[in-house]
């Protein structure tokens, strides 16, 4: 699958083509502020400080379809985000992964690369509460939960996803070893 035949949009409203990031190292990942994965910004945004010079970037999607992780609006999340962590990686509009008005780019990942399972000490935990919003959006529940990452080449080619329980250390290994 290779992203480059999207386009998605910035809190403005501006529509950005993924073809604008060709011959880039992305990880795209949906975000919420109140998620017990949030501190996660702060591995994500050390890895993008550390390789954004070397052709990567983090394209973030706030998403508020699990336990409503993400109430501001985009503004809120953005100030949230800036201050509280610090990112500077591009943040875009927020967004739906699952169900009927999933965005097409995180519709088409999951189904490319579907979900694997949890892993490490919050595994029952997830998987308990995973399959509560399976049932809400049934065969349209793609994503499991905020903070799935997927890789993406510098072809545009989706090469791996990691669920939230992933080790940040496992995720940032794996984008150096594509950059």
């Amino acid at each position: 699958m290779n992203v480059y035949g999207y386009t998605v949009e910035k809190p403005s409203g501006e529509q950005v083509s993924l073809r604008d990031y060709e011959g880039k190292v992305l990880l795209v990942v949906n975000t919420a502020t109140g998620c017990g994965f949030t501190p996660q910004y702060d591995d994500l945004e050390k890895l993008y400080a550390e390789c954004r010079d070397q052709g990567f970037e983090i394209l973030d999607f706030p998403c508020n379809q699990f336990a409503n992780q993400a109430p501001g609006d985009d503004e809120e999340i953005h100030q949230f985000c800036t201050l509280k962590f610090g990112t500077e990686f591009p943040q875009f509009k927020k967004i739906e992964v699952n169900g009927e008005n999933a965005i097409p780019l995180f519709a088409d990942m999951a189904t490319a690369y579907p979900f694997q399972g949890f892993n490490g000490l919050k595994k029952l935990v997830m998987n308990k509460v995973a399959k509560s919003v399976d049932k809400e959006f049934g065969d349209k529940a793609y994503i499991k939960w905020n903070f799935t990452k997927f890789l993406v080449n510098r072809q545009g080619e989706v090469v791996a996803r990691f669920e939230p329980t992933v080790d940040m250390k496992d995720v940032a290994a794996a984008v150096r070893e594509q950059l």
